[in-house]
């Protein structure tokens, strides 16, 4: 799974520096947008708080102050916004296609973080894949993809026990 993750982020940083975040940093509006989805069942738990640190200081490769740096532009570019347009109108830019579905992917991933998954969450991620330009078909898939990660990780450890 952290595979997948590694080779979107990568992708997506190819030709950015680490040290700072531009306002039109794609970076920022990944971060904003997963903010934006952690935030729709008006709980931010802090097994998604944990998830999206590690997913952007391990993709990034930030360090402390460079992740910090991060979570607090999106944050901020997340709590001026008044739509979801202004992030995936820069993402599309920024990402083809395949990018676009790996993104709502990775929401879901954020969605399934707490273990729950809210009709706010599948409202708010229906309303990003449709101004990414990503099919209702392949949301669900995606998000179906995402609920069997999560079920075979608890199998596991599980198992484990």
């Amino acid at each position: 799974m952290f595979e997948r993750f590694q080779a979107f982020f990568q992708n997506l940083t190819a030709d950015r520096p680490k040290a700072g975040f531009a306002p039109d940093d794609p970076r920022i509006a990944v971060a904003a947008l997963c903010m934006q989805v952690m935030e729709a069942d008006g709980q931010i738990k802090d097994s998604e708080k944990k998830r999206l640190r590690k997913l952007l200081k391990e993709q990034y490769a930030l360090d402390g102050k460079q992740l910090d740096a991060l979570m607090a532009a999106g944050l901020e570019a997340e709590s001026t916004a008044v739509d979801y347009f202004r992030f995936t109108s820069d993402l599309k830019r920024h990402l083809n296609t395949e990018q676009r579905l790996e993104l709502i992917g990775i929401l879901w991933d954020i969605v399934y973080a707490d273990g729950e998954r809210s009709e706010m969450e599948d409202h708010v991620i229906w309303r990003i894949a449709d101004l990414l330009g990503v099919s209702s078909r392949e949301r669900i898939q995606k998000r179906q993809e995402a609920a069997a990660r999560v079920t075979n990780a608890q199998v596991v450890q599980d198992d484990a026990d």
